[in-house]
């Protein structure tokens, strides 16, 4: 129902990958995002769901790097730096203070010219009653209106840009971060 398309203008508009670009996926869930990635990029996957893992393992195999569990600050030491850290999804799941160990692990990964790309369910002012209702719905407990999503991502980044975004075919409403240093 447009799903496809909607991930190819997000990555054609918001993640903009180039050749070779190194790729961490926080929350990859089954990795769907990595159809809709160039070939060339160097792609890490990390979920905490071992079905998803196993599932972007047999959808994706040698394409991507996919590991079941949290990544920690002393993971980091083994990987390289990323061009993009991704959270697709993912931080209306967690409550402030797990928003704010995301942002420094993310920070953390980048090189020093990478940014942080984030879309999350968000309210709005005036947003379509049905989309209200559909995030009302959502199992994520903690989603945010614009500002307290940028909020928290200002307190890791001296660079933060957002788009909301409203969606009609099925109304929903999502925030679209980019953080960088």
């Amino acid at each position: 129902m447009g799903a496809r398309t909607g991930r190819q203008v997000f990555v054609d508009k918001f993640i903009r990958p180039a050749a070779g670009c190194r790729i961490l996926d926080l929350g990859c869930g089954t990795a769907k995002i990595l159809k809709h990635l160039p070939s060339s990029v160097e792609y890490w996957g990390y979920d905490i769901s071992p079905e998803y893992i196993a599932a972007a393992k047999a959808e994706y195999g040698s394409r991507g790097h996919f590991y079941c569990g949290l990544l920690s600050k002393a993971d980091l030491g083994c990987l390289p730096k990323f061009d993009r850290v991704l959270a697709l999804g993912v931080l209306h799941h967690l409550d402030d203070d797990e928003v704010q160990e995301f942002f420094a692990i993310a920070k953390t990964a980048l090189n020093s010219d990478g940014r942080v790309v984030t879309i999350d369910p968000c309210l709005a002012a005036g947003q379509n009653p049905i989309a209200r209702y559909l995030i009302s719905k959502d199992r994520g407990q903690n989603i945010r209106d614009s500002r307290g999503y940028s909020t928290l991502a200002e307190q890791a980044f001296s660079n933060v840009q957002g788009t909301l975004r409203h969606q009609a075919w099925i109304p929903y409403t999502h925030w679209i971060m980019e953080c960088a240093k």
